[in-house]
This record gives structure tokens, sequence and C-alpha cells, in this order.
């Protein structure tokens, strides 16, 4: 079994082993996996954050030993908290920009180390940890932070995100952990009776016409809530679903609320 960690600002995780292929989710920096397959110049990978698996090119990550993708699994866990952050790689003296939400792997003051190299990162940083008083409110006030980043489908960074990959990342950075899609994420919390017993930073989730969770939000104060939708937005909220109040109808049918914390 081999290992891996992303070293590069956002790299492309794709269904199938080709650059056409869609891609489905992201890997940050700092992000490690294991490699259960290959095809040429590709590799499977399975994410160590939520086990989810996916090709890259391998020329987009650098191979670790299994100790080294222990001790940073085992480490604290730091991440960045800017938008969009610069990181210096020494040996190259290169600098080059990564988004919130990074890893900082084996962090030690503002220096973190990947396969040797010293990587220095001088930005806003945050060791998230569960911690349920006013969490509901830093739920609120990171979800924010991702207001208008555009749509992307597989998408995780604020320069464009999709609607699980919004709610995995608030969460994230909160200390919360949840899958990578909006199906899987609906399996897990428990769930709501009524939209009144909702709170900030529960989750709402949305099916189509088979029934079939096709999108997911993150509930807000007031009857709003915040999701990726063209664009991540704020919009009314009810036992109905999202009413976008540009178009003034409904775009998106509730489904379930699911409560994680």
């Amino acid at each position: 079994m081999q290992f891996g960690i992303c070293n590069l600002s956002t790299v492309p995780c794709r269904k199938e082993s080709s650059d056409r292929s869609e891609m489905v989710t992201q890997l940050l920096f700092g992000e490690t996996f294991e490699i259960i397959e290959r095809d040429k110049s590709w590799v499977k990978i399975k994410t160590y954050y939520e086990g989810y698996e996916c090709w890259v090119d391998e020329k987009q990550c650098v191979v670790i030993d299994k100790e080294i993708y222990k001790k940073i699994n085992s480490s604290d866990n730091t991440l960045t908290a800017d938008l969009i952050g610069l990181i210096t790689k020494k040996e190259e003296n290169v600098i080059f920009p990564i988004v919130l939400g990074s890893n900082l792997p084996l962090l030690k003051g503002n220096k973190c180390l990947i396969v040797n190299q010293e990587y220095t990162f001088d930005g806003n940083k945050i060791a998230p940890t569960f911690k349920k008083e006013n969490l509901r409110n830093a739920i609120g006030e990171t979800a924010f932070m991702y207001l208008n980043s555009p749509y992307l489908w597989g998408g995780k960074s604020p320069l464009g995100i999709d609607c699980s990959g919004f709610s995995q990342m608030v969460y994230k950075l909160n200390g919360l952990k949840v899958k990578r899609d909006a199906h899987q994420q609906a399996i897990q919390g428990i769930a709501l009776s009524f939209v009144e017993e909702s709170e900030q930073g529960d989750l709402a989730f949305f099916d189509n016409e088979e029934g079939r969770i096709i999108h997911v939000g993150v509930v807000l104060k007031d009857n709003k809530i915040i999701h990726s939708a063209g664009k991540v937005r704020v919009d009314k909220f009810d036992h109905y679903g999202i009413y976008n109040t540009g178009t003034k109808k409904y775009s998106h049918r509730l489904r379930i609320i699911k409560r994680y914390f």
C-alpha cells in the first residue's frame, strides 16, 4: 500500500482516470490519501479525511511513506483560515496561493513539512476542535466567508464550490466531519421532524422528482438558508423548500433536515 499528499493548491479529483472525466471533488494543499490502484499516469486514491475514492494525475501529488502518513494524520490538525493565503516553498523559493481550509501538516510555528520540503505560511490559522458552545454562531460566520463563491461541480474552495463541498468545508473548519456528497451526508446525523425545530448550523437536504438527494444547504437564523446554487447565496427557507427571492419561485424541494451536534 502506498500513500500520498497534495502539495499543490487545489488538485482536481476525477471519476475516471482521464483529464476528460468529470471532477468529483478536489484535494486541497496538505490533504493525504491512500493509493489503491494505478492506471498509467493516474492513481486511484482513497482520501484520509472522508474515505472518498477518485482518480488524480500522479504528477499533481507526491508519495509519502506509511510512517509519515500516520504521523501527519495523528498530529493536531491545523487549517488555513484566510480565503486565500500565500505559502512559500523554501528550497525553490516559490510562492503560491492556497485556499481556505487547506491543511498545514506537521506545523511548527509558521513552518510545515511535506516530504522533507519546508513550507512557510504566514497567514491566519485555525486548529478546529469540536466546541458546542457558540458553535452555531461560528458555523454561520464560517458559511458567510464563502458568500458569492461561484458554483463548481466537485469544488471545495472559495474560488469554486459545490453544495456538499460547501457544507463539508464549513463543518470541517468548525471541527465537525461529514461525508463528501449530499446523499452521503444525508445518511449521517439525526433527522428533525419539523422545519420549526431546525437551528442555525443544521443541514437541510433536497431531492428531485425521483426522490434522490441532489442538494444540501446550511440552515441560518430567521427562516433562511445559505447554499451553493449558481453561487453561494442566502435564500428563504420553509417546509416546502428553498424560495429564491430573485425569481420568486421555489428552487429546491425539501426532503429532510439533519442535526449533527
